[in-house]
């Protein structure tokens, strides 16, 4: 006598499938962000964080979300913004590569009427940055090619950042090529150029950088958001070396009177 077997069910097995199919169509968040960049968007996510917070507005809240956001990036190694741009500072080369790859670029030129030998002198010694440079608070040079750099920064990143630097390039009268040392709070490579106007017209002033800020991309973004837009501070930097070096000075409002439509007015402070 021959048992019939019922058809076996497909519920069971139809759920397996699915499921299976499921597991293998999540996203697999792999690490995209380098170890000291996560180290860097762990501190200061936690900062921010705490001080959105504190404020319990909604401003507050945005600076939270932001923080929660680094704070993501620093714990899991893995940063959605880089993912879509396609940037991995996981696996890195030489400094000057990583930095080109995952830097933000800045670039500006000016019209200087002064000689390149006067631009270039002038520019040689670091330690005269800090006077046409509002976001520079000091450089110390160390030796002929390495220096030390402080720079202000918001204060929700501490106030300030500090890096050394070494010159790669250094051809008199005509560019100067430099990067930050490994370990630095701001990884950056840039050079300056002095290029002879046409028409005896002084000398074109062009200054590329890129640069990666603490947290990377998202930093940048963050620093923006409190008002330090790079490229114009870069255009204001060189306005100022333009001032400074066709008039001897850099023009300011500081400590004049600011007048009213009532002819009263307030003195600025220094």
């Amino acid at each position: 006598m021959t048992t019939l077997r019922e058809p076996e069910s497909h519920s069971s097995r139809d759920t397996a499938m699915r499921a299976s199919r499921a597991s293998t169509q999540q996203p697999q968040h792999r690490a995209n962000v380098g170890n000291s960049e996560r180290a860097v968007s762990v501190a200061a996510g936690g900062i921010l964080a705490l001080e959105g917070l504190a404020r319990r507005s909604l401003p507050g809240l945005l600076i939270a979300g932001v923080g929660g956001a680094m704070l993501y990036r620093g714990i899991s190694g893995h940063c959605h913004l880089y993912g879509t741009l396609g940037i991995d500072t996981n696996d890195e080369k030489t400094p000057e590569e990583a930095i080109s790859k995952r830097g933000i670029h800045v670039e500006q030129a000016f019209l200087i009427n002064r000689s390149p030998e006067d631009l270039y002198r002038y520019w040689r010694n670091f330690e005269n940055l800090p006077r046409i440079m509002s976001h520079l608070e000091s450089v110390r040079v160390i030796e002929e090619r390495h220096s030390h750099w402080v720079a202000k920064a918001p204060r929700l990143a501490g106030g300030s950042v500090e890096w050394d630097a070494e010159i790669t390039r250094d051809e008199p009268n005509k560019a100067i090529a430099w990067r930050s040392l490994p370990g630095s709070q701001v990884d950056t490579v840039g050079q300056i150029r002095f290029s002879p106007g046409l028409g005896d017209r002084g000398t074109e002033v062009h200054v590329f950088m890129d640069y990666v800020p603490p947290a990377g991309r998202l930093g940048h973004w963050v620093a923006t958001l409190f008002g330090e837009a790079p490229r114009r501070q870069m255009r204001d930097d060189l306005r100022n070396f333009k001032r400074m070096m066709e008039t001897g000075e850099i023009l300011t409002v500081a400590g004049q009177p600011r007048g009213t439509c009532t002819g009263t007015g307030k003195r600025q402070e220094q």
